[in-house]
């Protein structure tokens, strides 16, 4: 059997999502195909090799339970190895074989390509997208330019940096106006799960969700706000093959789709499949595999548009590259519905990792 190492935790903020998400994930491994192990990053960036039960790492109990010692891969290429150290962090008292990593770390350090990075010098197989994809799906400004490179629909949209709004604030907000309208988003660019995200009504909104966004990442982008019904699709495979679920809908129950909305509260409505016309369905999971090709996709992304209706057309909203896969989470229920139970989904992430 092959040893796979699940990550959870990471310094993000998107920490808590994590350890729902590393729950379902390593409850629902095929065990007579794998040997599961679990690493999880603290809040404070350290590496343990966690040895105790499955239940206390929603709660993140698991960092007290003391069943954790400092780990670390690795750096020799090809030896795919886990060192976990004496709890003094200095005597190496095991060594674990890795045949794949799964990465469960949602948000910075872990959907950005730097862990991806990190596997790639280590020349270990990993379930996801690779280090430029990760990379560009989840700085939505790249990803909003590659969608445009590629001729996809999407919502207007602008940037900016820290620098740049220091310089000349009231000029951007101009341009936010001008070019946008109102109500409009403001979101971090490198930021997930709708972390930092507002919907802005009038100037005085713009200038505080502006405040709010960079609490989170340099960079920002400005989205018109379309009049609209939210629709995801769950994508799956790889350059060899792609297969895309059913069409899931949202409809929350506050003015977006938010943090809360998507992992705490069950106050939304999750459709699926979407009460939407067949060759709505059809464009759109079309749009789904255009985008994932476009930005290299690999093993998984759920990736989300908008439905107007005021027009009737489909627009881009965002890809997810390490979706959410808590027992809320749309990714794991649309490939559900699609007849692909999570356990098999999983099973075959797994084995995408180990195509070339």
């Amino acid at each position: 059997m092959k040893n796979v190492l699940v990550i959870f935790g990471g310094k993000s903020s998107e920490y808590e999502v994590s350890l729902r998400s590393s729950e379902c994930i390593i409850k629902n491994i095929p065990r007579d195909k794998y040997n599961v192990y679990t690493l999880g990053i603290s809040r404070n960036g350290d590496w343990l090799f966690y040895d105790g039960e499955v239940d206390l790492i929603p709660n993140d109990e698991w960092i007290s339970s003391g069943k954790t010692s400092p780990a670390v891969l690795s750096s020799a290429y090809g030896s795919r190895e886990l060192l976990i150290f004496d709890n003094a962090g200095e005597a190496i008292k095991e060594r674990i074989h890795i045949d794949a990593a799964f990465p469960v770390l949602h948000g910075k350090n872990g959907e950005d390509g730097t862990i991806q990075g990190l596997f790639e010098m280590c020349g270990i197989p990993y379930v996801g997208c690779g280090v430029l994809s990760s990379a560009a799906c989840m700085d939505k400004a790249f990803t909003n330019l590659v969608a445009d490179a590629a001729g996809i629909p999407q919502a207007k949209w602008l940037s900016f940096n820290s620098y740049d709004y220091s310089v000349n604030a009231d000029g951007i907000i101009s341009d936010i106006i001008n070019k946008l309208g109102l109500p409009v988003f403001i979101k971090p660019a490198n930021a997930g799960s709708s972390v930092g995200i507002s919907k802005a009504k009038t100037e005085a909104d713009i200038r505080k969700a502006i405040d709010l966004a960079f609490e989170h990442d340099f960079k920002i982008v400005a989205e018109e706000a379309i009049n609209a019904r939210e629709l995801e699709c769950s994508v799956l495979g790889s350059m060899q093959g792609v297969k895309t679920s059913v069409v899931g809908e949202i409809v929350p129950k506050k003015e977006f789709y938010d943090y809360e909305a998507k992992y705490i509260s069950d106050d939304s409505e999750l459709l699926m499949p979407a009460p939407i016309p067949e060759k709505v369905s059809d464009e759109l999971r079309a749009l789904a595999e255009r985008v994932f090709r476009a930005l290299d996709g690999k093993g998984l992304a759920r990736v989300d548009f908008f439905l107007s209706k005021d027009n009737g057309r489909l627009y881009f909203n965002e890809i997810n590259t390490i979706p959410g896969f808590t027992s809320i989470s749309m990714y794991p229920k649309l490939f559900e519905h699609t007849g692909l139970p999570i356990n098999e989904l999983i099973d075959k992430l797994i084995e995408i990792a180990f195509e070339i």
